[in-house]
């Protein structure tokens, strides 16, 4: 999939991208893919449907299964898992976020977010294989998630407006109203989570990760990101759409090229 899309996103840059994938392609035969199309700032919503498992194969751990789960028929992982968000941290997405399949009321806004981000923003989504992992002793059960999510926040999508701002002290309450008329109630809570840090994101997905807990939210985000066609400095016009004269510049410009190399 990562492939496929790099290239349609570099012929045609007007398109929304969305690629969905699965843990056993992208954290094993397609690890190579899923690494590159992240750290080279693709365009695009990544969702993995992860669910530790190989199930149309019949149930084998697959990179994302943690050690001691047990599969359907009791037997036990060994190996390490593959995080394919820490990975993602550490290789430049600029929009990090995990799900769980069983909360679409976090789960929905968090890909309407990663749709109007620019860049490379990739969602972990854990998704129960109600077939051959969703057993007591599965770490990616329905259960086992709902009993193990530490939720970073609850988030909604608004559509860009004009700016609202208000200014108030914590524990005080502030009415605010919306631009459909609608009015907010606002409390203001302390909270040490920091979006916008990458560091803070790596560290705290790990910190929940040694007490057993499963990270949600929107672990991280660069407002600021650039995307592939920025860091290649491509025309604003879709490659596809681009004539002979703009795609051959001639042997005139060919030569000031070779001449700037010399």
């Amino acid at each position: 999939m990562p492939s496929v899309l790099t290239g349609a996103n570099l012929a045609n840059r007007d398109l929304i991208y969305l690629g969905v994938s699965g843990d056993g392609d992208s954290a094993s035969i397609g690890l190579g893919q899923f690494a590159h199309s992240i750290r080279r700032g693709v365009n695009m919503t990544y969702i993995v449907e992860n669910n530790g498992v190989y199930g149309l194969t019949k149930g084998q751990f697959s990179a994302t299964s943690d050690v001691g789960s047990t599969s359907k028929r009791g037997a036990a992982n060994l190996d390490q898992p593959i995080d394919l968000v820490g990975l993602a941290l550490q290789l430049g997405a600029s929009f990090v976020a995990r799900g769980f399949s069983g909360d679409k009321r976090q789960l929905v806004p968090l890909i309407k977010a990663a749709i109007l981000h620019k860049g490379a923003a990739f969602i972990d989504v854990i998704s129960p294989c109600v077939q051959f992992n969703n057993h007591k002793g599965s770490t990616k059960s329905f259960d086992y998630v709902r009993e193990h999510n530490a939720a970073l926040n609850r988030l909604d999508v608004i559509e860009e407006r004009d700016e609202i701002l208000v200014d108030f002290e914590p524990g005080a309450v502030e009415i605010v109203t919306q631009h459909d008329g609608s009015v907010l109630k606002l409390r203001k809570l302390a909270d040490d989570f920091d979006p916008t840090d990458r560091v803070s994101a790596i560290t705290r997905l790990q910190t929940h990760q040694a007490r057993g807990e499963i990270v949600t939210g929107l672990l991280f985000i660069d407002p600021r990101a650039a995307d592939l066609h920025d860091h290649l400095g491509t025309v604003s016009t879709p490659l596809n759409q681009l004539g002979d004269a703009q795609l051959t510049p001639g042997a005139g410009a060919l030569a000031a090229i070779n001449e700037s190399l010399r």
